[in-house]
């Protein structure tokens, strides 16, 4: 008998293609078995029903992308790291457009916990490392739903319109848009009061001894009203 999880394998592969290939209804019971080389009942036992081997596949579309998101070395420029992220994240979801759905547009509430956080984890190094440059205007939290919120809604309205009516000039145009909200413009300058906040409170977890939990409660508060301060006119 086949190793189980080569089995496993076999079928998360045979359904991503399936997927791929002939769509959300193109899968079933049936066709998944046939593509396969199993029975049904195999299907049962390893993912207890459709539900758990469609989230089986969306999680392993998620390693695939996290793959690829962590082969990218890091450069001297976290904005422009940032920029590569958000190719890559809307490139994935162009060339695999069912898993994606299954991974961003129909997800199952407390699944793929796992595999959400470390996207998360990754998104926040990147934003992260341009507070700590001085070169981000708003929050690290802020900073991050906007990117996520952005990048994840476009691949959503991208993967829904016909190949050919695709404006492909919209990706960078919304990035850069977005980059352009979050982050200042000119390096070099001086940065704000916002700015070095963002900044300070980016690098607060690497002296955890530093303060006691009443006093980090405290700075951080601080932090981000300072965070959400406008620019003086």
């Amino acid at each position: 008998m086949a190793d189980r999880e080569e089995v496993r394998r076999r079928i998360i592969d045979a359904t991503t293609e399936l997927l791929r290939d002939k769509g959300r209804e193109g899968v079933t019971t049936r066709t998944v078995s046939a593509a396969a080389g199993v029975q049904a009942p195999t299907l049962y036992r390893l993912f207890t029903d459709m539900n758990g081997l469609l989230e089986a596949v969306a999680a392993d579309g998620f390693a695939r992308y996290l793959a690829r998101k962590h082969s990218q070395a890091l450069s001297d420029d976290p904005v422009d790291d940032l920029r590569r992220g958000w190719d890559t994240h809307v490139g994935f979801g162009l060339e695999n457009p069912e898993q994606y759905l299954l991974m961003y547009g129909r997800p199952t509430p407390g699944a793929r916990r796992r595999s959400t956080e470390q996207a998360t984890a990754r998104l926040r190094l990147l934003v992260e490392r341009i507070a700590i440059a001085g070169r981000l205007s708003v929050g690290v939290e802020t900073a991050m739903d906007m990117v996520h919120s952005a990048g994840v809604g476009l691949t959503l309205n991208l993967i829904g319109m016909p190949p050919g009516e695709r404006d492909p000039a919209l990706p960078g145009r919304l990035r850069e848009a977005v980059l352009a909200a979050i982050t200042t413009d000119d390096p070099a300058g001086p940065p704000s009061v916002a700015q070095r906040a963002v900044g300070l409170k980016a690098v607060l977890g690497e002296a955890p001894d530093l303060y006691t939990p009443g006093e980090l409660a405290l700075l951080t508060e601080l932090l981000d009203r300072a965070t959400s301060r406008s620019p003086a006119p």
